[in-house]
């Protein structure tokens, strides 16, 4: 009996020992794989650089949506303040500044097709938005850079503009947002 006891007991301490290590072995590699697929290696900050200022994103378009410069300025504050290890300030000494300004907000005709009554018509539309970006990065101004960025979305003819800006706005304002970062914190 002391003799099976002994037996059982070191089969349970070898196969507990077994398990222990199955499972280190199992979360290491997946939180190694995990890591692979969730980084942040393509955002590009020195390890100086340590404020951000960004400005209020004036409308000058022709048109304008009176929505979309504080949408865009807030959204683009709130995705460099959360993906990045940046400061948000208001000094005119932030070491990245970012500015600029809508450009042009208008809609065309995307897509014609052909009528009840034979004759081509609008069957969808396209919300276009563009934006001029202005980067300075006051640590290196070589890093400083002006560019025009530009988004557009397609909505169906049957929709006023008011109705599409209604359902499309967030989506355009995303897609800028993500641009601006993708230009200024992305080596590509």
């Amino acid at each position: 009996m002391i003799l099976m006891n002994d037996f059982i007991k070191s089969k349970c301490q070898k196969t507990n020992t077994k398990n222990w290590l199955l499972g280190f072995v199992f979360y290491f590699l997946f939180f190694f794989l995990l890591q692979g697929c969730y980084s942040f290696k393509d955002v590009s900050i020195p390890p100086e650089v340590k404020t951000v200022k960004v400005n209020y994103i004036e409308n000058k378009a022709r048109i304008v949506n009176p929505q979309l410069s504080q949408k865009l300025t807030d959204k683009l504050r709130q995705k460099i303040i959360g993906q990045t290890r940046l400061t948000q300030t208001n000094s005119d000494e932030a070491h990245y500044d970012i500015s600029g300004y809508i450009s042009d907000y208008n809609v065309s005709t995307s897509g014609i097709s052909t009528g009840a009554n034979g004759k081509g018509q609008s069957s969808t539309n396209r919300l276009n938005v563009s934006v001029h970006l202005i980067f300075k990065n006051r640590l290196d101004d070589t890093k400083s850079f002006e560019t025009d960025l530009s988004r557009n979305i397609d909505f169906p003819a049957t929709q006023s503009l008011a109705q599409a800006e209604a359902s499309l706005t967030d989506d355009v304002v995303k897609n800028l947002v993500d641009e601006i970062f993708n230009r200024i914190f992305s080596n590509w």
